[in-house]
C-alpha cells in the first residue's frame, strides 16, 4: 500500500543585512544552493516548495 506523508519543516535563520529584502535574498540564495546541493530533497522526499519572509525584531508579523 503506498500512503502520501505529507510534511512541513519550520526553520529561523539569523542573517546580518541592511535590509529585510537583502535579507530574504541571501536566505533565498542558501536554501537554493541547500536544495541544488541535495536533489534527494524533491527527488526522494517531494519537496515541491519553500517560503518564507524577513522579520525585524520588533515586527508584530
Amino acid at each position: 500500500m503506498k500512503v502520501k506523508v505529507h510534511w512541513i519543516i519550520d526553520g529561523v535563520m539569523e542573517i546580518d543585512a541592511d535590509t529585510n529584502e537583502a535579507a530574504e535574498a541571501l536566505a533565498d540564495e542558501k536554501l537554493r544552493g541547500f536544495i541544488n546541493a541535495h536533489p534527494e530533497l524533491t527527488e526522494n522526499l517531494g519537496a515541491t516548495a519553500i517560503q518564507g519572509h524577513a522579520v525585524t525584531d520588533g515586527d508584530d508579523d
